[in-house]
Parts: C-alpha cells; sequence; structure tokens
C-alpha cells in the first residue's frame, strides 16, 4: 500500500512535533495540585479515554505532594482499587497503603443504592424511612432509574465536601455515554419529583386526614382504573405508599442538587477534560469543554492520554516504505552483480540473449550466508514497515489534536504518552502522574 503524500511530507519537516504541542497552552498540573484552594478535580471525558487512571494518579501525586485527597470513582470495574493495592472499594473511603511523603490517599467506589438508602435514613425519621426502603417501587428507583447514579455521584460529592475532611477531592465521572449526565441528573430527577403524576399522587398526603381521604376518593377514582390498567394495581400502590412516604424529603433532593451543582461552578472546583487522540474522542471533548463553558463551569485544561511517538521521527513514512520494498525486492532500484551494465551494453541490444528472458537465481541454501542475509532483510523491511505505519498514526493524531486546539485555543493541554501495558498499582499510577507533570510551558515550544 503506497503511502500518503501529504502524511510522508507533514512527517518529514516537522519530526520532533509529535512530542511536542503546537500553538496550544501547556497545562502546568503540579500548581494545580498545590494549590490550596483547589478542592475539588472532576475529571469527565467520553468512555474508555482513561478517566479512572487520571483520576487514580492525580490523587496519589496530590497525596505524597502533602494534601489528604480521597478520589471518588463511579468505575464499576474496580480496576481502581486494584491499581491501589485494595482488594476491594466501597460506598466509605478506605486509606491506602504504600504513599510516599506527608499527604494522605483515600479511595472510595460509589454504591448507588446504599447513598440513596443514606439520603432517606438522614432525612427521615426511622419509621417512615424503613416503609420507605422495604417499598418496592423505592428499591426498583434506587437501583436502576434513569439518571440515579449521576445523581447520587453529586449527592456524594456534596457529602464529601461537606465533612470537610479532605484537602482534595478528585472524582472519576460515571461511564455514561455522556460523561456530563450528572450535570444534568439533578434536573431530570427534579422533572420527576415535579412531575404532574408525582404532584396529583402526593396531593392526599398534603392534604392530609379526611380532606386527603376525600381528594382521594373522588379525585383519584376518575384515574385509578386507568393507571391501574397501565401499571398494575399493586405498582400503583406501591407508588402512592413511595411518594407518601418520601413527601417530605422531595424538597431535600432537590435543595441538595442545587447546593451541589453551585459547588461545581465554585472557583475551587476544577474540570479536567480526559481524551484520547482520536477522532471521536476529541469531538466529545470538544462538546464537554463547550458544555461546560455554557454551564459556567471551572474547565482548567484537557489531558490527552495514550499519544503515541517514535524515536526515530526522522525516518519519514514514505522513505521507510520506500527502503522495506528495496529491501524484499532489490530489482527494484539495484541490480546484482553487474547486470545493470550487462544489460545496457551495446553488445547486447538486438542480440537475442537481450530477448531472452533472465533466468532466476537459484534460492540460497538454507543456513547459508545468502540465506541469513535475506532473512536479516526481510526482519529489516517488516520493521521498516511497522515503523511507516507508526509514523502514519503520528501524523493522523497530530492532525486531530490540532484540530481541536484550532477550535479551542484557550484550553491548556498536557500529553501522556501511550505506555505499553495497562497501570496495576501504586508504581504505574506514579508514572502516569510524573508524566501528567512532566511538560512544563517553558520547555514546550511551537516548532
Amino acid at each position: 500500500m503506497s503511502p500518503d503524500p501529504a502524511e510522508a511530507s507533514e512527517t518529514a519537516q516537522e519530526p520532533e512535533q509529535g512530542r511536542r504541542l503546537s500553538s496550544a497552552r501547556v497545562l502546568d498540573v503540579d500548581p494545580l495540585l498545590d494549590d490550596p484552594r483547589t478542592r475539588i478535580v472532576v475529571c469527565c471525558g467520553s468512555g474508555g479515554v482513561g478517566k479512572t487512571t487520571t483520576a487514580a494518579a492525580l490523587g496519589l501525586r496530590a497525596a505524597e505532594r502533602g494534601r489528604k485527597v480521597v478520589v471518588l470513582t463511579i468505575d464499576p470495574a474496580k480496576r481502581l482499587a486494584q491499581s491501589m493495592g485494595i482488594d476491594s472499594l466501597d460506598n466509605v473511603p478506605r486509606r491506602v497503603k504504600g504513599t510516599e511523603g506527608d499527604g494522605e490517599l483515600h479511595a472510595m467506589m460509589l454504591d448507588m443504592k446504599r447513598t440513596f438508602d443514606e439520603v432517606v435514613e438522614a432525612h427521615a425519621d426511622p419509621a417512615r424511612a424503613a416503609a420507605i426502603l422495604a417499598n418496592p417501587f423505592y428499591q426498583s428507583l434506587s437501583a436502576g432509574f434513569a439518571g440515579t447514579q449521576e445523581y447520587m455521584a453529586m449527592e456524594k460529592l456534596g457529602q464529601l465536601r461537606a465533612r470537610d475532611e479532605w484537602d482534595l477531592i478528585v472524582v472519576d465521572t460515571p461511564p455514561s455515554r455522556s460523561a456530563l449526565d450528572f450535570l444534568d441528573a439533578p434536573k431530570r430527577l427534579g422533572s420527576f419529583l415535579d412531575g404532574r403524576l408525582i404532584r396529583l399522587l402526593t396531593a392526599p398526603a398534603k392534604l392530609g386526614g379526611r380532606a386527603g381521604m376525600a381528594f382521594l376518593n373522588v379525585g383519584m377514582s376518575m384515574m385509578t382504573g386507568t393507571l391501574g390498567k397501565l401499571l398494575g394495581g399493586q405498582l400503583l400502590k406501591d407508588v402512592q405508599t413511595f411518594v407518601a412516604a418520601m413527601d417530605t424529603t422531595f424538597g431535600g433532593f432537590r435543595t441538595r442538587a442545587d447546593a451541589t451543582y453551585k459547588l461545581l461552578q465554585a472557583p475551587g472546583t476544577a474540570f479536567l477534560v480526559v481524551a484520547a487522540p482520536e477522532r471521536d474522542a476529541l469531538r466529545e471533548a470538544a462538546y464537554f469543554v463547550e458544555r461546560l463553558a455554557a454551564e459556567s463551569m471551572p474547565l482548567v485544561g484537557l489531558v490527552l492520554n495514550r499519544v503515541h511517538d517514535s524515536g526515530a521521527g526522522r525516518l519519514s513514512a514514505e522513505r521507510a516504505l520506500a527502503a522495506a520494498e528495496n529491501l524484499e525486492d532489490p530489482r527494484i532500484v539495484d541490480q546484482g552483480g553487474g547486470k545493470a551494465g550487462l544489460r545496457n551494453s551495446s553488445d547486447t541490444q538486438g542480440s537475442s540473449q537481450s530477448s531472452a528472458p533472465e533466468t532466476a537465481a537459484p534460492a540460497p541454501e538454507e543456513g547459508s550466508p545468502a540465506d541469513t542475509e535475506r532473512s536479516v532483510d526481510r526482519l529489516t523491511a517488516g520493521l521498516l514497515r511497522l515503523h511507516a505505519e507508526r509514523m502514519r498514526l503520528l501524523a493522523r493524531e497530530r492532525r486531530t489534536r490540532d484540530r481541536f486546539t484550532a477550535r479551542h485555543p484557550d484550553v491548556a493541554v498536557v500529553e501522556v504518552p501511550a505506555l505499553p501495558g495497562d497501570v496495576h498499582d501504586l508504581a504505574g499510577l506514579r508514572d502516569i502522574g510524573n508524566l501528567l507533570a512532566a511538560q512544563r510551558p517553558e520547555r514546550t515550544e511551537h516548532i
């Protein structure tokens, strides 16, 4: 397959730019983590771009630089626990052992249902709380209602911040298609709680006593039959029981959601968008950047994960492919053993020898010096083709990144090179943290 001339030319002209940011501002991570005014760091981005690893690496680096940190993950894959040497994470922050420095690192994984239960237990008397927790409709709502996970992530964030026990909270956002769903979750839940059906179902409880029963008998009788057919008689009863028991806590949900939303807009919060140098991931990143700006959320920069590099950037894809083809078939460029002179000599032109087909050279014997040389040539050609593919990948990533930075020149960027394996321990997280802090604005220049 022939190389893309544009890619080859770009690679040849700018051999070192694959390692450097173009005209984008460079994100300096350490001042952000060291600043005592930074109390919350939220890592958001599309799925599979390394949000969990980035959050854990930032938390570890901040802790080892002297801060008391808790990392809240919503990743059900439990990779964070494994990388921190913890058997499992749950809804309670757990101290991570093996950190260096004077700080502390704690980690936890959101238990959506348990967080919902805690909210109920904290804002209802014991008898009412027991009735709510045992209600079948509540059990279904708390386990899988759309937006519940995102809302509970915000609820847990608000709880952690209110305790004021940690200097820094690092949040790994839910692995949903849109990583900013947690911004919409309070509105969606509020719309549900304020919906016409819920208001109608809670009306009898609000009226209370005989008036409430009269309303229920007169007003609800007209719709009970229809709702009973749609929802089922028992489910309708469960819903009515649930909303009657939850009525006193509805306002608390909205109040806390509004408070947490304002907390996310406060100066002490910093949003980091995490992406990979791929078209779809950076398209999502651009959406996150624009959405955060629209919501007045404090964005500090973009973490570009898994960026590829090459130590032989001066060898372009075009030159590598040409060299590989020459090694695989030397007759393309070279002629062996004086054949070029023989073929082009005036003595042979027009003779029968010049038109006779050239006899193929016998294959070298296995193990002979000629056979060894051909094996080395084939191996070298394969490596050259791999290098050409790597240089094409670098050029593609660079163009994709530069399109993003051209569209969002004010967004500071830090790049993290692609690693040969997965991060599975504190040493790996520490390496990621070092890579995040390796770039400094004064060291990065536009070529």
